[in-house]
């Protein structure tokens, strides 16, 4: 287990060098940082000034060098519009995006994983139309219409929620609900195909013929393996959450990373930008490697492919 989760340690490492790179080149592909920060109007001479001040007249192997060496220490630059550093803004705003993406997570999982095996439990019966019903629904409305919806009913006509600000857990429901809904129908597909698959396996059908009880049947040898794929699944949808937040925060007005990022994209704000996909990146890397960890515990056969 220790060389299997050393081995996808180095990968993931060799992963997070490769972003690294991709983030610091996509916002010089952009176009010139450096008129970019001067602003409109400026003259050749402050652009010039600019460029020499910011270090971005130096070759970009060394500019990528000596951002790469402030990164390990913690320094992700001073944002252009707060005039504070990066890290500190994310720092305030980075929790606030991670409650909001681990209660939608959570939210997801509750409802997917348990509708998931009753309806392999029950194919063709009622229980398996209302999963695939929810599942239809949660892949064809928009984030974005769902969460409107919700603000209407929940907190302008019954009133049970507030429509706005993170300052309490209550504010967080509707944009978990709204931002977990959509990862729902994977995770429940996932669910079901691999409960079916598992109950119709010999050890399932041997386990039966002892006259195991169906809940230690269902819940300790068939669900234990059933969810592997679902681990590595919800690892991958709580990264989408954290990185595709923008439009929930938006309309309920969290001032999370997501909100962060549209200010930083409509003011330009490189170095933040440049922190938010890096942060948000490493972050992905360390759900997937945590995942793949978490296979190799549940079948040991993993950790010998």
């Amino acid at each position: 287990m220790l060389m299997f989760a050393i081995k996808r340690l180095g990968l993931a490492l060799l992963v997070t060098f490769t972003v690294s790179i991709i983030s610091f080149s996509l916002v010089r592909m952009t176009g010139d940082v450096a008129t970019a920060i001067a602003g409109e109007g400026a003259t050749e001479a402050d652009i010039e000034i600019v460029r020499q001040q910011y270090g971005l007249d130096r070759p970009l192997s060394v500019q990528y060098i000596e951002w790469s060496g402030k990164i390990l220490h913690g320094d992700l630059g001073q944002s252009l519009f707060f005039q504070r550093p990066v890290s500190e803004i994310l720092a305030e705003k980075l929790p606030v995006t991670l409650t909001l993406g681990l209660l939608a997570l959570g939210f997801a999982v509750s409802l997917a994983i348990p509708l998931g095996v009753l309806a392999a439990v029950k194919p063709n019966s009622l229980i398996d139309r209302i999963s695939l019903i929810i599942a239809v629904l949660g892949q064809a409305m928009p984030t974005f219409w769902f969460a409107l919806v919700m603000m209407v009913v929940f907190g302008v006509i019954l009133r049970w929620l507030p429509v706005s600000g993170s300052d309490t857990l209550a504010h967080f429901v509707m944009p978990a609900i709204a931002l977990g809904y959509y990862a729902t129908p994977a995770i429940m597909r996932l669910t079901r195909a691999g409960m079916l698959d598992v109950l119709s396996s010999d050890y399932i059908r041997t386990a039966r013929a002892k006259g195991l009880d169906t809940h230690v049947i269902l819940f300790k040898h068939a669900l234990r393996n059933a969810v592997i794929p679902v681990v590595s699944l919800a690892a991958v949808q709580l990264g989408f959450m954290l990185g595709g937040s923008i439009i929930v925060e938006s309309i309920f007005s969290i001032q999370g990373v997501g909100h962060l990022a549209l200010i930083s994209i409509e003011r330009a704000d490189f170095p933040v930008i440049q922190g938010i996909v890096l942060v948000l990146a490493v972050f992905y890397i360390f759900l997937t490697l945590l995942a793949d960890i978490l296979n190799g515990w549940l079948d040991p056969r993993i950790r010998i492919s």
